[in-house]
């Protein structure tokens, strides 16, 4: 019949406020004993039933501790009606010792208001203000206005103690199950900002690595295949000149090599970008593609394109990177057209060769990509994450096409 409230949700305020249920508890235990003492004093002062008296007033008392002493509540003390009941048939008793003893109605409304549903506690309070005007008939055989009205106010005025008593400990556990919900969903809410930004932290990672992949095989990778492709051509050469060139064009290459590499350690803008405009880089790396595959090489821009994001501008030059490292490879042409034009709201790249191509169905450009790295699929994976695509044209002995498309304004990945 007792309880407690976790200690951390009470406040300076609540522990010392007299509206507490653990002070109202406190003062219903305080009241009892005093009207019990007032009924066996004058009971004792009118010297007569004494030791009745002091019987049922310890009989009384020892019961009415042993409900609200936790240890205690065992048996029929774990269910406060047959508490209430022997507590209830032992001030009835009392009543028959001396009158005195209605005193401790008072104290019976209060638990009754407390301990037993509404319509119950309405029932045992008539029936205690029953006993309270049977008593002094039984004593006295006389009934005056007072000992009608006394009792009547008294049990009016303590019932609604109680139940206001009752409410507000309601109120408590509402509070505390409220405060421990608020304090598990805190908690949820921390765990899952946790696994969000871990999840963020992984992701960015991932694509960081994704990143730094293609821009290592779109740079480096390819100056490095180009190296060895003039390596070769050095040792297999007998003319002094032809090899003396091909050693000139490794170290320019071995050089582009390194300051990319550089560049992409610091997390540095593409090296072709940093200084000149898309185009301008377009025409460098044609120049290069020139220069290692001896093949003829056009370049068409169309005239008044618009400013176009930097991710666009980097994710077309690394396509014309890649596509070119291809050709160079593979296509043995003997002319590569590459032209970048604007149609309505798109920017489109289109690279054309006339060597030996490929059947172009999936089975086909998913060997080229085990066997040549990224490939395709890199290069198509890199244009979808800004919105664009990759169309490729192509059947063996007629050549390649590719047009690369992308929106002008690269579409944020949200993911």
């Amino acid at each position: 019949m007792s309880t407690s409230e976790p200690q951390r949700l009470d406040t300076p305020n609540q522990q010392h406020s007299f509206a507490s249920p653990r002070v109202l508890r406190w003062g219903q235990h305080l009241v009892t004993a005093i009207l019990l003492a007032i009924a066996l004093l004058r009971q004792v002062s009118a010297h007569d039933a004494v030791l009745p008296a002091v019987l049922v007033s310890i009989l009384f008392a020892s019961w009415y501790s042993a409900g609200f002493i936790p240890q205690a509540k065992v048996g029929v003390f774990a269910e406060p009606t047959w508490w209430l009941a022997l507590l209830l048939g032992i001030w009835i008793a009392s009543l028959f010792v001396s009158a005195e003893f209605m005193w401790l109605a008072f104290s019976l409304w209060l638990l009754l208001g407390h301990q037993l549903p509404f319509l119950p506690s309405i029932l045992w309070s008539v029936v205690v203000y029953a006993f309270t005007l049977l008593a002094p008939y039984l004593h006295h055989a006389q009934l005056s206005v007072a000992a009608i009205a006394g009792p009547l106010v008294g049990g009016l005025f303590a019932w609604g103690i109680s139940r206001g008593y009752l409410q507000m400990e309601r109120d408590a556990q509402v509070r505390t199950s409220l405060v421990n919900s608020l304090v598990r969903a805190q908690q949820e809410m921390a765990d899952l900002q946790e696994e969000l930004a871990r999840s963020q932290h992984e992701a960015g990672i991932a694509a960081e690595r994704t990143r730094l992949a293609r821009e290592i095989h779109d740079t480096v990778a390819q100056q490095l295949s180009s190296i060895g492709l003039h390596a070769k051509a050095a040792e297999a050469s007998k003319e002094s000149d032809a090899a003396e060139k091909a050693l000139d064009r490794i170290d320019e290459l071995s050089g582009q090599a390194l300051t990319d590499l550089r560049r992409i350690i610091a997390a540095l803008a593409p090296a072709e970008l940093d200084s000149q405009a898309l185009a301008g880089a377009l025409d460098r790396i044609l120049e290069n593609f020139k220069a290692d595959a001896n093949v003829d090489t056009r370049l068409d821009i169309e005239p008044g394109l618009p400013a176009l994001d930097p991710s666009v501008q980097i994710a077309l030059l690394r396509t014309a990177q890649s596509a070119l490292s291809n050709v160079l490879r593979h296509a043995h042409a003997s002319i590569v057209a590459l032209s970048l034009s604007c149609s309505g709201d798109e920017v489109r790249l289109d690279i054309v060769d006339d060597g030996v191509g490929f059947t172009t169905h999936a089975g086909r450009m998913q060997t080229s990509t085990e066997a040549g790295g990224f490939g395709l699929n890199a290069m198509t994976q890199r244009l979808r994450e800004l919105g664009g695509g990759l169309d490729v044209e192509s059947s063996p002995g007629e050549g390649t096409a590719l047009c690369a498309h992308l929106p002008i304004h690269a579409a944020k990945d949200d993911s």
